[in-house]
């Protein structure tokens, strides 16, 4: 049944809690007083929830009598029962318990809930009888309730029950149990936890109670508890083997590693790859050589589960091992081992990466030079010489390597690699590369220098890269060089420059953009730049004012229609006061006229939204707008 409660917006809740929270200590009995008497008053229920909400906070004993009230109130009941549950002393404890003798049904159910939340060891008694109750329902809260509660009388009538109640709450009457053998674990009484999970474990009730008496029991049993969990491990059932599987994880100790590494190897493969990455979340005690003894040997799933393994607990041991696997036959193999490389933990890996560096051959090099890369190892050096190889992969896994680890000072092994390669083939290769080194460089303008240096010097077939190099660098150098090419006397660089200036990422490029659209070499390329200084006028942020002037500037830049009727497209995208008056001014091109006015319109409409009369504006033009609603500004 929905209740009063269920609705309340929790916006209310939260405020009602904030403004407890701030009065603190300082919270004097006046407070309390006048929220008792809006208890007491014909109040809206939502307000008297409020209040019972704020005496969870700020109530003692004098409240508990007006919070009795409202057990009986379907609507209020659990709000009062909420501050009952919190207020310190004999008072609510009493409150609760009479309530349970006169209350039925669902509203019980709630009374009792709270006496288990209170636990109140003199409600035991209650408890007990309403656990003969017809009401499964309250006779199931209260099994819970004496679980809560656990002391010796609630734990005896819960053991008991576990064979006499009724299979209807015997559920209950488990968890209880569990909820007994809980509180008896945390006091330090281990083997009374343990006898009573067992108990549960042998008892017809739910499977849900089985698992948790189950867990319960090997936990209770400490390093005695390791065979329950391997049988657990073992059984057919797939909860209980999840169970045991998250179990394995909390167990403490080192001494069910060892009785895991015994188990994975005569495990089912599925069971053992599984148990595989339960062991390799024991960072701590796992035994590394079995794991890696999995990934080497075996069925398949069971070493793709090993190698995925050993990239949280593998070391520099686990090296040559996986760099066998990454050149085996089996590509999903080779792969899985090529990752763990990569990620491979241990201070220790880089340095022995490098020094098998200058002796390795076959596949296992431009693995080698891959993992360089991949881990960011610096070793330019060693792997600069990879490029005098034959081998054309050898030196395109080199390049991309120097890619990720070269330094700005060493920016310029690549610039060359990228402009005259030795290797004609390398050259998509490394200017790649060059262009995945410059994006990470953390100086981005000293970046940008070394590369407009190259740009002059290098060939014109080179110019083309470099220049789209440096508009992914960015930065103010970087734009220079682009505006500049895009009016050089070169054909190619005007179309590549043009093109990287109309997608410039920032308001930067605006003067340059705008600049070309009127001085540019050649008209297709004064189109281009014109509709970029427009799209930056579209994407950016940027005050109304400033926003009105750049398009009022891309009007006067050109006759050509296309480009006016962007103009106004983005005037009414970005409403304005400006923007009305520029879409106003715009009505006096001709052949702009009917867009211009229909684009004022618009605009109008959407800044009479923020107090903006634009009617005299509009008149002006010979444009009228009939009721027009302006907002009132305050």
């Amino acid at each position: 049944m929905n209740t009063l409660r269920d609705f309340i917006s929790p916006v209310i809740l939260l405020a009602a809690l904030l403004g407890a929270s701030t009065a603190g200590v300082t919270t004097t009995h006046g407070q309390q007083h006048e929220l008792l008497n809006l208890l007491r008053s014909e109040a809206p229920a939502a307000e008297k929830a409020i209040a019972c909400k704020k005496l969870a906070i700020h109530g003692s004993a004098l409240a508990v009598p007006e919070l009795s009230k409202l057990l009986p109130d379907p609507r209020l009941s659990s709000w009062a029962r909420i501050a009952l549950e919190a207020i310190p002393g004999e008072a609510a404890d009493e409150a609760l318990r009479q309530a349970a003798h006169t209350m039925k049904g669902r509203l019980l159910v709630g009374v009792i809930n709270s006496i288990g939340v209170r636990r109140d060891t003199q409600a035991v008694h209650i408890l007990v009888k309403k656990l003969e109750e017809t009401d499964t329902e309250v006779a199931s809260a209260a099994a819970v309730a004496l679980g809560h509660i656990a002391n010796p009388t609630a734990t005896k009538t819960l053991r008991n029950g576990l064979t006499t109640t009724s299979e209807k709450i015997r559920s209950a009457v488990a968890e209880g149990c569990v909820l007994c053998a809980e509180r008896l674990l945390s006091e330090g009484e281990s083997m009374a936890a343990t006898e009573i999970y067992d108990q549960v474990r042998q008892a017809d009730v739910s499977m849900q109670r089985t698992i948790e008496a189950t867990r319960g029991a090997i936990l209770s049993r400490k390093q005695e508890g390791i065979p329950l969990l391997i049988q657990t491990f073992r059984s057919e059932n797939k909860k209980l083997f999840q169970l045991a599987l998250g179990t394995i994880r909390e167990f403490p100790g080192a001494e069910i590693d060892k009785a895991l590494a015994e188990e994975v190897a005569s495990a089912p493969p599925r069971r053992a790859a599984l148990l595989i990455q339960a062991m390799a979340d024991r960072t701590e005690t796992v035994v590394l050589k079995v794991v890696l003894q999995a990934a080497v040997e075996g069925d398949k799933q069971v070493r793709l589960s090993a190698i995925d393994s050993l990239r949280r607990i593998g070391d520099d041991s686990c090296l040559q091992s996986l760099l066998q696997i990454a050149i085996e036959g089996d590509s999903d193999l080779a792969q899985a081992a090529q990752e763990t490389l990569a990620l491979l933990p241990s201070s220790n890996v880089d340095g022995k990466i490098v020094a098998l560096l200058s002796s390795a051959e076959g596949s296992t090099y431009p693995i080698l030079l891959q993992l360089v890369g991949q881990r960011r190892i610096n070793a330019v050096e060693d792997v600069l010489q990879a490029l005098n190889r034959s081998d054309e992969r050898v030196r395109h896994t080199a390049l991309v390597a120097l890619g990720e680890i070269v330094s700005l000072q060493q920016l310029s092994l690549l610039v060359s690699q990228a402009i005259t390669p030795k290797h004609p083939t390398d050259a998509t290769v490394a200017q790649r590369a060059l262009k995945t080194a410059s994006v990470r460089m953390p100086d981005r303008e000293a970046c940008a220098g070394q590369l407009v240096k190259a740009l002059r010097l290098a060939p014109d077939a080179s110019k083309t890269v470099l220049l789209e190099i440096l508009s992914a660098v960015g930065g103010t150098k970087a734009l220079q060089a682009v505006a500049t090419a895009a009016k050089s006397e070169e054909p190619q660089l005007q179309d590549t420059g043009s093109r990287l200036l109309g997608k410039w990422n920032s308001v930067a490029a605006a003067p340059l953009l705008l600049d070309l659209a009127k001085t540019g070499p050649v008209e297709k390329y004064r189109v281009r730049a014109l509709r970029g200084y427009i799209g930056l006028a579209r994407r950016f942020a940027m005050p109304d004012q400033q926003r009105a002037e750049m398009l009022r500037s891309a009007l006067e830049a050109t006759d050509r229609t296309a480009e006016h009727r962007l103009v106004l497209d983005v005037l009414q995208l970005h409403p304005s006061a400006p923007g009305l008056k520029l879409a106003a001014d715009a009505t006096k091109i001709p052949a702009l006229e009917s867009n211009a006015k229909t684009a004022a319109l618009v605009i109008a409409k959407k800044v009479a939204k923020e107090g903006v009369d634009a009617r005299e504006l509009l008149s002006r033009v010979g444009l009228e707008i009939g009721n027009l609603e302006i907002k009132q500004t305050e």
